[in-house]
């Protein structure tokens, strides 16, 4: 059951210091927690598995009119679709004799992911032979990251976690793609570092802690590559000395500065990064080489639902090799700098408070990251979930964006039911169309807002007080009544 232990911080001023501890769920309730989780992870899997079967062609394509179902039931995946292309049919193993074609498509193994998703995906095909049997083995595969995510949301924050657990994002996206794992690597980093792991729990060195959480953020590069983004408001946690300036190691002086911890962290993580890399790029550079490029060359289209496409439309058709361009330069120079604001900030806001906010940190600079990326796919909320779950922001936010991204999420294949079978797709044109306009401006404008609103709100972590340090017997006599 449940225990309430100390006044949670109601309110949340910015200025405000944590008064206790957010309310912990106990064993009963984090059960009830992942079932209803594992409910919602069924409901998702249902909801795809309508664009499978009920005939098989010799490839293993569900028929019959695979593409129609898929766009005008609003059950596509990208796991079902790319059973067919990315010789995942064929069972063929990830990035090592692969290559981008003449066409600028992966072949002979590569799929458009880092290595760790592609092995995840060629170990869920190894035993199917249609679409269909793909996507029950990768919803297999992908449930248990769902699971463990959700206890440990509800570990770190209480029943909020139910926002993960039962909301309308894990029904549409949780078998879209290959989202979960990335996603727990993400939330594991928060864990260890705030909750700790065994009997010492938290008890342990933040520098123990915080280097467990670099070997989870690189492997978080490796699903997904967002993660490393948290790379760097974790190192300047540690090396402002985490709760309060109080957990150097081995230093007690408030204004120490960690250098080493901070490099540590970070050496870390490139150090996982790399080590999960090498092999693939040791056995087949090509290959290994070919995601990362296909990624890079991918151009600012009608699929990737971004700013970028909409607010420079009619230039930026794929076509315009200048626009095109202009949209790779600008799109990562505006991340870089959104990153530093962020971090700035919440120097800042260290400067005044005493602990530097990095969850908060992290959750505007993934804002800034899905703003300001060429792409912007659906399932990308995913990522942020955890990010309403970790941090107490304003319910009207958490509320509106998902309804923006329920109306990106059903508006954009209806939308390309209508541009390819229907008789109308013209972006005036039907409410589908309009959903996506819904969709794209809204998200644009709730992440600009989020950005501000997760940098000055106070996280659900509240971690348990540190003991105070000793004091000596002229300041006990000079404290004030």
């Amino acid at each position: 059951m449940s225990e309430e232990v100390g006044a949670p911080p109601e309110g949340d001023e910015p200025g405000a210091r944590p008064t206790g501890r957010a309310r912990r769920l106990g064993a009963f309730a984090l059960a009830a927690l992942v079932v209803l989780c594992g409910i919602t992870l069924v409901l998702g899997f249902v909801n795809k598995n309508r664009c499978t079967g009920p005939e098989f062609d010799e490839f293993g394509r569900s028929g019959p009119d695979y593409d129609l179902r898929s766009k005008q039931d609003v059950c596509y995946s990208d796991i079902q679709f790319l059973w067919i292309g990315r010789d995942i049919d064929r069972h063929v193993f990830p990035y090592v004799n692969g290559k981008l074609n003449e066409d600028g498509q992966p072949v002979g193994g590569v799929v458009e992911y880092p290595v760790l998703t592609g092995v995840v995906i060629w170990a869920s095909a190894l035993l199917a032979q249609t679409d269909a049997e793909f996507l029950l083995l990768s919803a297999l595969v992908l449930a248990p990251f769902g699971l463990v995510t959700a206890w440990m949301l509800g570990r770190l924050s209480g029943w909020r976690a139910l926002l993960w657990a039962v909301g309308p994002p894990l029904v549409l996206y949780a078998f879209h793609n290959w989202e979960l794992p990335v996603v727990l690597c993400a939330v594991a980093a928060v864990y260890v570092v705030h909750r700790g792991w065994g009997r010492r729990g938290v008890e342990r060195p933040l520098l123990t802690r915080a280097t467990v959480a670099a070997v989870l953020l690189g492997l978080g590069f490796a699903f997904k590559v967002y993660p490393a983004i948290f790379v760097l408001p974790l190192m300047l946690y540690v090396l402002t000395g985490g709760r309060d300036g109080r957990e150097f190691a081995g230093r007690v002086t408030r204004w120490t500065l960690d250098w080493f911890g901070a490099l540590r962290v970070a050496l870390v993580a490139l150090g996982t990064a790399v080590a999960a890399n090498v092999p693939f790029a040791v056995a087949g550079f090509e290959g290994w080489q070919a995601s990362f490029t296909f990624q890079l060359l991918r151009k600012a289209d009608i699929t990737t639902n971004s700013i970028w496409f909409w607010g420079l439309r009619p230039d930026s058709d794929s076509d315009n090799t200048g626009v095109q361009e202009l949209i790779g330069a600008l799109s990562p120079t505006l991340m870089l700098l959104s990153f530093v604001v962020a971090c700035a900030l919440g120097w800042l806001r260290y400067q005044k408070e005493g602990t530097y906010p990095w969850i908060a940190v992290s959750a505007a600079m993934l804002c800034g990251f899905l703003l300001l990326h060429k792409v912007h796919s659906p399932q990308y909320t995913l990522w942020l979930v955890p990010m309403f779950v970790l941090m107490r922001v304003r319910w009207g936010w958490v509320v509106a964006y998902l309804v923006a991204d329920l109306a990106m999420g059903i508006g954009i294949f209806r939308w390309f039911y209508e541009i390819f079978y229907g008789s109308h797709g013209g972006i005036y044109d039907g409410l589908a169309a309009q959903a996506v306009m819904v969709g794209v401006w809204g998200r644009a404008a709730l992440l600009v807002g989020l950005f501000y609103a997760f940098l000055v709100a106070r996280s659900t972590v509240d971690d348990d007080p540190l003991p105070e340090e000793p004091r000596t017997p002229a300041e006990i006599g000079t404290r004030s009544p």
